[in-house]
This record gives C-alpha cells, sequence and structure tokens, in this order.
C-alpha cells in the first residue's frame, strides 16, 4: 500500500487533494499539518474523510515546516488522536509523552538527513519499545549498500516496520518496500512537490513501478547508472513486464563508480535478476562476471547482465541493435552468404565511449570503412586500432562519408539545440543515425532531415537493445510496440 503525503498552505486545498487521490485509488493519506500556514483546523479535516488518513506535524529538524512552540504541536497531535484520525506520526524522541488512546495507531519515525547510521537495530529496538505500532526509519542514503541495510533491517523485524533511504541512491528503498515486508510506503502527491529527498510521486509509484502488486517473490530488475534519474529505461521495461503478467519489477539503482563491487555483492540478496548497464559502468563491471558472450569480448564493454543459477554473465545488444537499425535504413539485413548493406560503406563515428565501441564492432563484422572522431583523440585511436578504423581530429571530422553515426551525448536533453555535424556538410545521400534517445528528434536528425537524408532515430536503437535485454531477461520476446509507445510518450511527440 501507498500512502500519499499532501502539503498545501490551505485546508481547501489539502482537502480537494485528498478527495481527488481517492479518486484515483489511494488508501491512505498523510496530512502534513505543518504545511498549513494558518490555524490548522484539525476537526475540519478529519471530519468525512474520504480514507485511512496519517496526521503528521513534522518539526523543521525532521525535514517539516513547523516553527511553532512544542506545546502547540503536542496539542495538535493529541487533539488529532482525540479525533479519532487512524494513524498518528510520533518522533521518537516525544512518543513517551503522548500516551495511547482510542483506536489510533502509533506511528514511531526517525529521520536521519545526514547518513544511514551504523546502529540501525538498536535504534529500531528503542523505537518499537515506544508502544509502536509502526516503526518508520528513514535515513539518507550516501552509498547503495544503505538501501539493503534498511531493507534487511525492516525484513528482519517482528514488528511492522517502514524503512527506507532518502536521496536519489535511496530510491530502491522506496520502490522495494514491499518486497522486504513493509506495511506501507510513502509517496507525493505530484513528482514536482516531494516533500522528502528522492519521495517519488503516487503517479509513478502505482503507474511505472505497479508498486501495489510487488511481493516478496517479486523478481527484481534494473539499470545501473550514475547518474540515472533521466533514464527511461524503468517505464518501457515495467510496461512491458506489466503487459505479460510477470510477477517483476524494474528499477533505477544510482550506483557511484567507486561503489559498483560492493552493489554486485549485494544484488543477490536485493533479488537482483538482472540489470541493463550504463555509464559509467559498462566496461568496469566486466571484472565482476564468470562468463561473457563473444561480442563482450570483441566490443569490452556490458550493456546487460544476468544472473543465473551461480554465474553472472555478461552480453552486449547495443552493437546488434545499432547495426539492425543502419541495416533497415539500406534496405534490410542480407541474405545469409550475402554482403551486409554496410559492406565498403563509408561510415563517420563520432564519440568514443560504449556505444562507439559497439558500432565500430558491429561495423567492423560488417565489412564497413569507418573513421572515428571524439573530443578526447587518444580514445578515438584506441578504437581506430582496435577495430581497423581511421582516427581523425574532432575538428576535421567533416569528411565525406556515406553514413554519419553520433554516438555522443551532444543534443541530448536539456541541450537540444546543439549539433555533433555541422549541417552545411550534410548531403543528401546520407544515412544520418544519433543514438541519443531523448529527444528523439535531436537537432542533428531535423537537418537531416530537411536535407533529405534517410535518418535513424536513437528510440530505435533504444527500443531494439532494450528488446533484446528482454529476451535475455525473461526468455518471451519483447512487445516492442507497447515499449515504443511508452517511450515516445514520456520524451514527447516527434518534430522534423
Amino acid at each position: 500500500m501507498i500512502c500519499v503525503s499532501i502539503g498545501r498552505s490551505r485546508h481547501k486545498h489539502m482537502l480537494a487533494e485528498h478527495a481527488h487521490l481517492v479518486e484515483q485509488g489511494a488508501q491512505l493519506v498523510e496530512l502534513r499539518l505543518d504545511y498549513i500556514s494558518s490555524r490548522v483546523n484539525i476537526q475540519r479535516l478529519l471530519k468525512d474523510r474520504p480514507c485511512a488518513t496519517v496526521v503528521t506535524v513534522r518539526r523543521e529538524q525532521d525535514g517539516g515546516k513547523y516553527t511553532g512552540s512544542e506545546d502547540a504541536r503536542m496539542i495538535m497531535l493529541r487533539e488529532a488522536i482525540a479525533n479519532g484520525v487512524e494513524y498518528i506520526d510520533l518522533e521518537d524522541d516525544i512518543a513517551g509523552q503522548i500516551p495511547r488512546f482510542g483506536k489510533t495507531k502509533r506511528i514511531i519515525s526517525h529521520h536521519n538527513f545526514r547518513n544511514t547510521p551504523d546502529h540501525l537495530r538498536e535504534l529500531h529496538a528503542k523505537m518499537k519499545a515506544l508502544d509502536a505500532d509502526i516503526v518508520k526509519i528513514a535515513t539518507m542514503a550516501n552509498q547503495p549498500h544503505d538501501n539493503l541495510r534498511i531493507l534487511e533491517m525492516m525484513q528482519e523485524s517482528d514488528c511492522p516496520t517502514i524503512g527506507m533511504c532518502m536521496g536519489d541512491i535511496g530510491t530502491p528503498s522506496r520502490i522495494l518496500g514491499p518486497k522486504f515486508g513493509a506495511p506501507f510506503t510513502y509517496a507525493t502527491f505530484h513528482h514536482e512537490r516531494a516533500l522528502a529527498p528522492g519521495q517519488l510521486s503516487y503517479d509513478q509509484m502505482v503507474n511505472v513501478y505497479r508498486h501495489n502488486k510487488i511481493k516478496p517473490d517479486t523478481a527484481v530488475y534494473g539499470v545501473v547508472a550514475d547518474p540515472v534519474g533521466h533514464s527511461l529505461s524503468p517505464q518501457i521495461h515495467n510496461a512491458a513486464f506489466g503487459e505479460a503478467g510477470i510477477n517483476a519489477v524494474y528499477v533505477p539503482f544510482r550506483v557511484p563508480f567507486d561503489g559498483l563491487g560492493q552493489f554486485m555483492e549485494d544484488s543477490n540478496r536485493l533479488g537482483i535478476k538482472g540489470l541493463s548497464v550504463t555509464i559509467p559502468h559498462k566496461e568496469a563491471i566486466a571484472k565482476f562476471l564468470t562468463k561473457v558472450d563473444p561480442a563482450v569480448k570483441g566490443i569490452g564493454a556490458v550493456n546487460t547482465v544476468l544472473f543465473k543459477d551461480e554465474e553472472v554473465l555478461g552480453y552486449n545488444t547495443d552493437y546488434k541493435a545499432a547495426i539492425d537499425c543502419l541495416e533497415h535504413a539500406l534496405g534490410g539485413a542480407a541474405l545469409p552468404g550475402t554482403p551486409s548493406p554496410l559492406h565498403d560503406k563509408k561510415v563517420l563515428v563520432l564519440g568514443a565511449g560504449g556505444v562507439a565501441r559497439a558500432v565500430m564492432y558491429g561495423l567492423q563484422r560488417r565489412g564497413a570503412k569507418t573513421t572515428i572522431a571524439s573530443r578526447t583523440r587518444s580514445r578515438a585511436q584506441v578504437l581506430a586500432d582496435t577495430f581497423g578504423g581511421k582516427c581523425v581530429e574532432w575538428q576535421a571530422r567533416h569528411v565525406p562519408t556515406d553514413i554519419v553515426v553520433n554516438c555522443t551525448p551532444v543534443g541530448m536533453h536539456p541541450n537540444v539545440d546543439e549539433s555533433p555535424f555541422s549541417k552545411a556538410n550534410i548531403k543528401p545521400t546520407m544515412v544520418v543515425f544519433d543514438t541519443v534517445y531523448n529527444p528523439e528528434s535531436t537537432l542533428l536528425l531535423k537537418e537531416a532531415a530537411s536535407h533529405g537524408c534517410r535518418i535513424v532515430t536513437g528510440v530505435e536503437m533504444f527500443i531494439r537493445q532494450a528488446a533484446l535485454q528482454y529476451l535475455l531477461f525473461t526468455g518471451q520476446e519483447a512487445p516492442e510496440g507497447l515499449m515504443r509507445e511508452t517511450l515516445k510518450r514520456a520524451i514527447g511527440p516527434v518534430k522534423y
């Protein structure tokens, strides 16, 4: 279950949002009285309430907005209990001063905005002893391992416990709560009005992560990156799981570069079955794998990890997705025993990161003649030497070519007015492929389309590689149409 927090300055707005949330399916709402700017009328807020309610009056030191006297705050809390509210949130340092009364259940809470302390279980035991019906511990995640620590603390408790980490590193703990025994978790009314760091909206929890369907036996998949907040992989994979009725959830894991080893150690205890891997981990993750497919050996980068029995398997679906996109633009893949339509084509590759490695590997296998340019000349030279291409300086990148492939982030949201290739050098005979998928209609593709070029969008590559990942994860063919529709809805309409 999801408890949706409402923080509004006026009673009528709080009441309206409460009613709207119930219409949307919410079963539990938290009224944050510390947000109300006038004298709080508790009876007005609780009379004829449309669903079960938590009343909270959070002090500034605990992440709230209440600045009045502590005596006045205690009176508000007691008044809410006297009015029969279903739940009252009491911080652990004042819970002993407010006795149990009536049927109101006591949430004993503790907030730490600095870190996730070592003594979680001792803290939990003290809070449980304060006549708690539910213990709630919210801490700041400074490393991914904090998620596992707080989730396992919650799972091991014999008292209903809500444990969650704040901040974007802590997002997995909010999503995976029900897998580890949480009676409910918290979300905000709207994603732009989070009441705690890293808090997700009710809409995201329900419609992206299908939170109410997560169970102890739900399989966990996810994307591991840093940063990860921009990734749209959770939207398309969770939509695909939902369409197929698969008991799984796909989670964003923000993992700093120096935390990857610990995260891989934690994966089994988190219930992770598979991962999408992106910047900055595509190369570094290889040392934590037990087996890799031939493409990974050739590319030297991983974008998919599968945990199977005792094995940790690495794959790269980027290269096949990219080459399929290009061959389709050139009229389709070759028949068995015949050359690829990419054979002997002159291809300019921009960038020297993980995607560029995958593209260069695929182009080499198809017999294309490649030139690569990157702002970091040394990296481009390594790829040229590895995959039999030619390397040129970034300033000299506008060479005669049949195909341009952008593997840089130039043109990615929010820098949508940038292009990695001058429109003056675009020719109508070219195929132009931009691996950036947000936005789908990059400036490079707009300019190429205006010159009459055949274009390939990053959306097509993204969906193709995700579909291959989905097949590895589930053993089933991916619903590519649904994935494409979900992604395009998330990034907005295409305009060329």
